[in-house]
């Protein structure tokens, strides 16, 4: 987990060990939040009602924290099993999809197969899921389309006193941790080792999430 390379934040780089875990193949799309949205009558996110945002299979955006964590709490229910967000730990591991000495999910180089840059005016919206190629998990989006909320509470220096089994994240913060690359960005593609964070009430256009458990 980490890159020695990579950003302050991002090393030391360490060995870690997780317990089997299961994670969806995509980030959780427009056309599950509105189900869940219809079912429990809990309040949308910004941008609903933008049309930039309306496909289905779109990743549904701007959710906060609190919002994905919500979610999880009525798909344990309504499917009878126990659905949360993943550790950075896990999504990290998930990402590089058994590959651990690899920039991205696919390899070390900026993908060929799609447009990694942001276009303004001419993109101003996320792709559908699962447009990109699945990594050697299966999972598709690891790496672009929307940040994903994480359930850890974020610290820039926690890899230097991490657990070396199924670390939980820092015990408390401002700050809630995400993965993965944005859409608006300008390179909309982000390293497997890459970290991010933002105050878990925010809810932004290129904030999404999935389920594990």
């Amino acid at each position: 987990m980490g890159d020695h390379g990579g950003r302050p934040n991002e090393t030391p780089a360490h060995d870690v060990w997780l317990d089997e875990f299961r994670i969806a193949v995509t980030p959780v799309t427009r056309g599950d939040y509105a189900r869940f949205l219809q079912a429990s009558g809990h309040q949308p996110p910004r941008f609903w009602e933008d049309p930039r945002f309306a496909d289905p299979q779109q990743p549904a955006v701007a959710v906060s924290w609190f919002d994905a964590i919500a979610y999880c709490d009525w798909l344990s229910t309504q499917l009878h099993a126990a659905f949360r967000l993943p550790t950075e730990a896990e999504r990290e591991k998930a990402a590089r999809g058994g590959r651990v000495e690899q920039n991205f999910p696919w390899g070390d180089e900026l993908p060929t197969w799609m447009d990694v840059h942001y276009r303004g005016d001419d993109a101003e919206r996320p792709d559908l899921v699962a447009q990109d190629r699945a990594n050697d998990f299966g999972l598709h989006n690891m790496a672009d389309l929307v940040h994903e909320w994480c359930a850890d509470w974020y610290d820039p220096h926690y890899y230097s006193e991490s657990p070396v089994a199924n670390p939980p994240g820092a015990e408390e913060g401002p700050r809630r941790a995400s993965r993965g690359g944005s859409w608006r960005h300008a390179i909309k593609v982000t390293r497997c080792a890459h970290r991010s964070a933002i105050l878990p009430d925010r809810q932004l256009a290129d904030y999404g999430f999935r389920v594990a458990g």
